[in-house]
């Protein structure tokens, strides 16, 4: 099995840096990292015991929804799902884009928008549409290549 378990020492650790980074303050999820620092989150009936059974028999690669990434010690980066799950919580580091930038955010391409750096979930009216990476004068797009509208 290529999951492990997070212990709740370190689940506090990452719920209090997504509290300072984004406002969130609650994951009622069993979170489990799986490979090249990505947190995933499982809500279901399975206990960690079934889950590990389960892993026994069968091959499990994933389980549960990809949550977010440790990008550093620091910092973490909410994914494309992330920010709808949990957008009644998110309240800091929200970039607010117009329709213009909407185009081609969804289509995969970095937004020219001037802000601090670090990562900013970018929102459009009421709707959040995933994470990026402020550089200080652009955000760097990271919606996944299956989630953008070609062309």
């Amino acid at each position: 099995m290529n999951l492990r378990f997070i212990k709740s020492p370190e689940k506090r650790i990452i719920t209090e840096q997504l509290n300072e980074q984004f406002g969130i303050e609650n994951l009622p999820y069993l979170l489990l990292e799986s490979g090249k620092e990505k947190i995933r989150a499982f809500s279901g009936h399975l206990s960690k015991e079934e889950i590990s059974k389960i892993s026994q028999i069968l091959n499990i690669e994933s389980i549960g929804i990809y949550l977010l990434r440790k990008e550093t010690h620091s910092e973490l980066r909410l994914s494309f799902d992330a920010t709808h799950i949990l957008k009644n919580q998110i309240k800091n580091n929200i970039i607010d884009i117009n329709k213009a930038q909407l185009i081609e955010w969804i289509r995969g391409r970095d937004v020219s928008i001037n802000t601090d750096k670090g990562i900013k979930v970018i929102k459009y009216n009421s709707d959040f549409l995933g994470c990026g990476k402020s550089s200080g004068d652009r955000i760097i797009n990271h919606v996944p290549k299956d989630r953008r509208i070609k062309k």
